[in-house]
């Protein structure tokens, strides 16, 4: 196991380099060419500029999160084989830098999803909710406006200006898309980027769906056990797995976790690692990775990681608001490391218990 952070890079990210590599046991992050729209090729020049900046503190990149996959491709439009072919060329020039894993979505039209970025907790501090009560008022149209004048001022992933100020047309793009079409168009996407992933030996690591059921009624292929296993049957391959995100998964508290990993044995190859408060039906919040704090049982995730042999690498995800910071909603560096050095002590704890 690695333990890294996320970075969205200098001039998008608040939290420096300097500051990761001062957490302990943090060695490495997971980064981006952050200004990339989905479709655009990454030239040559810039990931080897980034590679070096992140070498060039004390760093390593242990993974690319993320190359955006363009609406044609999961829509199977017409154009979807020209941005597969940009796709593919951004993954030889990862691959020829040494840069061999890439977390991905196939979200559709929105990524991850909330009604609140800064919600107040009880000890004062912020952090991301979703109350679907909420969601059901707000006209889809209004959600890229409502979701970035939250920001802080900052671009959120996934939650691209440019692409969202088009939402009408998205939407009509995927009128008659629904999740067998879906499964469909991801199994033609993976089947043209297997042998050039095999070549460079890049594993592909799909993200869930967040939260883990339809938003605006858009499907969602990536939500259950079931869904995750007909990803990795889907081209049988070793470079075509998941990103194992405990909080995604856990929005829906049906999700047996623990069991989920252990049924993914060999086809994990990253993990984001958070914990969330369950408040009722379509209702959760964001909490601190401390397991009291929420209602997941940290420990048994971390135990069932270890023992499938995972040895990939493992990040924290969101973070509460603390401590003053302002920073991207979820990317602060204060919970986030507070969160690194937990993960860090609970993996300790399970080796050593288990010798």
């Amino acid at each position: 196991m690695k333990m890294i952070m996320r970075w969205f890079g200098t001039g998008y990210d608040s939290v420096t380099l300097k500051q990761i590599r001062q957490v302990p046991g943090v060695r490495g992050v997971a980064a981006t060419l952050y200004g990339k729209r989905p479709g655009e090729v990454w030239e040559k020049e810039a990931i080897l500029a980034m590679k070096r900046e992140v070498e060039d503190a004390g760093l390593s990149i242990a993974a690319i999160e993320s190359v955006n996959i363009h609406d044609t491709i999961k829509t199977g439009a017409p154009e979807r084989d020209r941005y597969i072919d940009n796709y593919i060329t951004t993954l030889e020039r990862l691959g020829e830098a040494g840069l061999n894993l890439v977390c991905y979505n196939f979200m559709t039209i929105f990524d991850w999803t909330r009604s609140d970025l800064a919600k107040l907790r009880e000890d004062g501090a912020t952090a991301m909710s979703y109350d679907q009560k909420i969601i059901d008022k707000i006209d889809p149209d209004d959600m890229s406006t409502a979701m970035n004048a939250q920001s802080n001022g900052y671009a959120l992933a996934g939650w691209e200006p440019e692409r969202l100020g088009h939402l009408k047309e998205l939407f009509a793009l995927y009128q008659d898309i629904d999740e067998e079409k879906l499964f469909a168009n991801l199994k033609y996407f993976l089947e043209r980027i297997m042998p050039v992933c095999g070549k460079y030996n890049i594993k592909m690591a799909m993200h869930p769906d967040d939260p883990s059921w339809s938003v605006f009624g858009l499907p969602r292929i990536q939500t259950r056990k079931e869904q995750l296993l007909r990803l990795v049957k889907l081209v049988d391959h070793p470079c075509n797995g998941i990103t194992l995100c405990t909080g995604s998964l856990g929005t829906n508290p049906k999700n047996d976790i623990p069991d989920i990993i252990l049924a993914l044995k060999g086809h994990i190859h990253f993990a984001h690692i958070r914990n969330l408060r369950h408040n009722g039906p379509g209702d959760f919040e964001e909490c601190a990775h401390l397991s009291a704090d929420g209602s997941l049982d940290m420990y048994a995730l971390i135990k069932a990681l270890y023992d499938i042999g995972f040895d990939g690498p493992i990040r924290p995800d969101h973070g509460r608001a603390i401590w003053d910071e302002v920073s991207m909603p979820g990317y602060g560096l204060y919970d986030r490391a507070l969160g690194a050095t937990y993960l860090n002590g609970l993996w300790e704890a399970v080796e050593k218990n288990s010798r």
